[in-house]
């Protein structure tokens, strides 16, 4: 999967440093150049994503919402 293009100016380019898995949703932290970034996603999401820590993801930030892009 690539992305092609998306309308989200802040893209945060890092790595998934800790998954907190919960029943229903779960708390994702993405280490970036410029930091910690943390998405809660549903679990889902993350086995559908196969998230693992040192995955290479792209946390794209719009307002209160960070989402998840699996490079």
């Amino acid at each position: 999967m690539s992305i092609q293009a998306i309308n989200v100016r802040n893209q945060f380019k890092g790595k998934v440093k800790e998954i907190i898995k919960g029943d229903v949703v779960s708390e994702v932290d993405v280490e970036t150049p410029w930091g910690i970034v943390t998405s809660v996603i549903t679990t889902r999401s993350v086995n559908d994503l196969d998230l693992k820590v040192g995955s290479e993801v792209v946390a794209l930030v719009k307002s209160t919402e960070v989402s998840i892009a699996k490079l």
